[in-house]
């Protein structure tokens, strides 16, 4: 096939993804980690739509420690599976609230993206260069 030379390079594929995304992550979640108290209420609010209407604030601030500190962990590779599960969550959650908010597909694409791009990393795992392989958490 054509482009099937690239097939050995998988693990580089992986860490692609893994830095772009982590790094993404990271840059939109620190805002929302230093945002304090009202921001993380407000963040957390969106659990609303899943009707989880109590401690706003600590939802908040678990969105946006998943976002950053998730972020680093897919940046290095480490305990990649769960944290995608995580974050995988979490962008399920921004995406309801986008869709309930009547934002439309549009705003929501982000989010929804986001999420089937963690979950299918939950399947593929971090790859070979990355911290859990170096611990074989991967294996």
């Amino acid at each position: 096939m054509l482009m099937s030379f690239l097939e050995k390079y998988k693990d580089v594929g992986v860490l692609l993804i893994r830095i772009g995304l982590g790094l993404m992550f990271m840059y939109h979640g620190w805002p929302k980690l230093t945002g304090g108290p009202d921001s993380w209420r407000q963040l957390g609010m969106a659990m609303g739509n899943l009707g989880i209407t109590f401690f706003p604030a600590v939802w908040g601030l678990m969105s946006a420690s998943a976002e950053f500190i998730g972020g680093a962990c897919l940046f290095v590779g480490f305990m990649t599976r769960p944290i995608c599960v995580l974050m995988a969550f979490n962008m399920l959650v921004a995406s309801v609230f986008h869709l309930r908010k009547g934002d439309g597909l549009m705003l929501a694409s982000h989010a929804i993206e986001s999420c089937i791009v963690f979950t299918g990393l939950v399947f593929i795992g971090s790859g070979k260069y990355s911290v859990d392989s170096l611990l074989a958490i991967n294996k």
